[in-house]
C-alpha cells in the first residue's frame, strides 16, 4: 500500500479566531472516539489541517470509509510518501494517477508546496518536471490551471515528498460538542432523526427522549427509535436515550381535555416532561422535528401554545423544511429506511379526528387546570429508563411488565 497517511482538511474551522484550537482539540477527540475499535491512531493536528497516520490497509479502507461522516471535516485525502529523489518521485507520481487513466479526458495540475527550501527544484522547476513527464504517459490528460478536475499535490517537506491528487468530500459543520448539548425529542417518524443530525453537523452534542406509551405502543416500536439513537452516533459522538413511561399522562389529558385540543396539550406536557430531563442532564435547549405548517400541531398558533410551558430555547432545524426535502436527508444519512417501519409511537394513538389547527391558549390551560398533572409529569421523569448509545450491554426492560 502506497498510502501512509490522511490528510484531513478543517473546511469551517478555519474561520475561527482564538479559540481555533479548542475546536481543532475537540475535532480530534471526536475522531479518536470515532475510530476506538482500530486504536490506538497516531494524530498530527496543525493549524489548517490534520494527519492521521496509517499503519496497515485494513486500518486506511476504515478511516477512508468512515471520515467522511465525521462533522467538522470538510474533506479527506489519502497521501503516500517517498525519498526526496526525482526518479523515485516520477515513479510514486505514475502510480498514484493510474487509477485515472481509464475516466476518459481530464484536465489536471501539479500543485507544488515546499517546506524544505534545500531542495534542489524550486516550485516552478518542480511543477514543469513533473508535468512535462506525466503528459506523456496519460494521453487522456490535458493541462489546466484554472478549475481542473483534479490536482497532484506534491509537498516537499524535511523527512521526505508527499503526494496526494484523491480529494474526498467530508460532512462539513462543526465538531460534536463544540456548541453545547441540547436534547432531542426523537419521535421515530423520519423527521427527527434528520433534525439531530442538523444539530449535530452544527457541533451540537445530543441527548435524546422518548415518549413511550405501552400497551397503546409496542416493543418494536421502542426498538425503532433505539436503533435511530444507535444509526447517529456515527457521526461522531455517543448519545444517551431516555424513555419516559408516557401512558398516565397521556391518558389524563384524554380524560381532561376536549378532543380537539388534545394534541396541543399532549405537546405541551411532553415539553414539560422534556425540559425537566434537559434541567437535569445539563442541556442548554430542546431540539424538534417541526415543520412549519406539516400537521395541525405544527402549526404557528399551536407551537404558540406549546412553546408557552417552557422559557428553554426550542431549537428547529426543519421549520422551513419542505417534507421532500426532509426525505432526501433521512434517506441520505440512513434512517429513512428505520422510520418508516410501521409500527406507531404515542403521538399518532388517540389522535383527534379534527384537531384545532390555531387553538388558544387561555382555553387549553383552563381544561388542563381541572387536573394535577406536575405530579404525573414528575413521575415520569423520575421512572424514566436510559440507554447508552452505541449500546455496550442489554438492560433490562423496566416496562416488559406493562404490555
Amino acid at each position: 500500500m502506497i498510502f501512509k497517511e490522511i490528510l484531513v482538511r478543517y473546511g469551517e474551522l478555519s474561520t475561527k479566531g482564538r479559540n481555533k484550537k479548542d475546536f481543532i482539540s475537540r475535532l480530534r477527540d471526536n475522531v479518536r472516539y470515532s475510530f476506538n475499535d482500530i486504536a490506538p491512531l497516531k494524530i498530527r493536528a496543525e493549524r489548517d489541517r490534520m494527519f492521521i497516520e496509517v499503519e496497515n490497509k485494513e486500518k486506511f479502507d476504515v478511516l477512508m470509509d468512515r471520515l467522511p461522516h465525521v462533522f467538522g471535516i470538510q474533506s479527506i485525502s489519502p497521501v503516500a510518501s517517498c525519498e526526496k529523489d526525482l526518479d523515485v518521485m516520477k515513479a510514486l507520481a505514475f502510480e498514484i494517477l493510474e487509477d485515472y487513466r481509464e475516466k476518459g479526458d481530464l484536465t489536471f495540475k501539479v500543485e507544488v508546496h515546499r517546506t524544505d527550501k534545500t531542495f534542489p527544484l524550486n516550485t516552478h522547476e518542480l511543477q514543469r518536471e513533473m508535468g512535462a513527464t506525466i503528459l506523456p504517459n496519460f494521453p487522456n490528460f490535458k493541462v489546466q490551471v484554472k478549475n481542473p478536475d483534479f490536482a497532484l499535490r506534491i509537498e516537499v517537506r524535511e523527512d521526505a515528498i508527499y503526494m496526494m491528487a484523491q480529494v474526498i468530500q467530508g460532512a462539513g459543520g462543526m465538531p460534536i460538542g463544540s456548541n453545547g448539548r441540547s436534547l432531542l425529542m426523537l419521535s421515530g417518524g423520519i423527521d427527527s432523526p434528520v433534525a439531530g443530525y442538523l444539530m449535530m453537523k452544527r457541533g451540537v452534542r445530543l441527548d435524546a427522549i422518548h415518549f413511550f406509551s405501552p400497551p397503546y405502543t409496542s416493543d418494536n416500536a421502542l426498538q425503532k427509535v433505539k436503533e435511530l439513537a444507535n444509526e447517529l452516533t456515527k457521526f461522531g459522538a455517543n448519545i444517551r436515550l431516555h424513555v419516559i413511561p408516557f401512558t398516565e399522562l397521556q391518558v389524563a389529558v384524554k380524560d381532561a381535555v376536549p378532543d380537539n385540543m388534545s394534541m396541543t396539550s399532549t405537546r405541551r406536557m411532553m415539553m414539560k416532561v422534556a425540559d425537566k430531563v434537559r434541567e437535569e442532564v445539563g442541556a442548554l435547549g430542546i431540539v424538534t422535528g417541526e415543520s412549519l405548517g406539516q400537521v395541525a400541531s405544527q402549526t404557528l398558533e399551536s407551537l404558540t401554545a406549546i412553546n408557552d410551558v417552557t422559557n428553554t430555547p426550542i431549537l428547529r432545524p426543519l421549520i422551513s423544511a419542505d417534507k421532500n426535502d426532509i426525505i432526501k436527508i433521512a434517506k441520505d444519512i440512513g434512517t429513512y429506511e428505520t422510520s418508516i417501519q410501521p409500527f406507531e409511537d404515542c403521538c399518532t394513538i388517540f389522535t383527534p379526528s379534527s384537531p384545532k389547527t390555531k387553538p388558544k391558549l387561555e382555553k387549553v390551560q383552563r381544561f388542563e387546570s381541572f387536573t394535577e398533572f406536575d405530579e404525573l409529569i414528575d413521575r415520569a421523569v423520575k421512572n424514566r429508563e436510559v440507554y447508552q448509545f452505541p449500546q455496550k450491554e442489554v438492560k433490562e426492560d423496566k416496562f416488559a411488565d406493562l404490555l
